[in-house]
Order: structure tokens, then C-alpha cells, then sequence
């Protein structure tokens, strides 16, 4: 379902004249490797907001951990953590600043 939910979104954002990346893959650097493609991004809006989606009952502390790590990787310090599982999506969303 979050894969029908991106889409939707990503028509919006498009609407809306803003610049996205969808699945955007991210490298990692462990000592003096680069290990490719580690992490994908569900959506990187205008090269600074990590979004997340999720279909979940509710978030857990491994969905803020996993929004966490990829603004990290990302170096992005905005990040949305979207919930579509509620019933008004105002209540599904939690926005993080690194």
C-alpha cells in the first residue's frame, strides 16, 4: 500500500512545482570503505526534507530510528515520518530536526 500512497504524493508534489527524488539510494562510508546503496529514501523533496511513508497501526521507535539514520547517511537535517494508517493524516505525521 505505501507504494500507492508515494504515488499520490508524488503527483502532488509534482503538482506543486516541487523538485523530488523518489527512492533515492544512499551510500554509506565505514572506515575506508564505501559501502553502495545501503539505504533508499522513500522521497527527498527539493534536496533537503527525507520523507518516510508508512501504512502502520503506529509508529514504533525502529520508524524514528530508521527516518533518523537516513537523514544521517543523507546529511539532510528535515525529515517527515508520514503515517497513511489513521484517520485524518494530520495525525500521522511527525516531522524530525538533526
Amino acid at each position: 500500500m505505501e507504494s500507492a500512497y508515494e504515488e499520490c504524493l508524488c503527483y502532488e508534489l509534482k503538482k506543486a512545482g516541487l523538485f523530488f527524488e523518489r527512492q533515492k539510494q544512499i551510500s554509506v562510508v565505514y572506515k575506508e570503505i564505501m559501502i553502495e546503496q545501503s539505504y533508499r529514501i522513500d522521497l527527498l523533496v527539493e534536496d533537503k526534507v527525507v520523507i518516510e511513508l508508512k501504512t502502520v497501526d503506529e509508529f514504533n521507535p525502529v520508524h524514528e530510528a530508521q527516518i533518523l539514520t537516513y537523514m544521517k547517511f543523507a546529511d539532510k537535517k528535515i525529515g517527515l515520518l508520514i503515517n497513511f494508517n489513521v484517520t485524518m493524516l494530520k495525525l500521522g505525521i511527525k516531522r524530525f530536526i538533526r
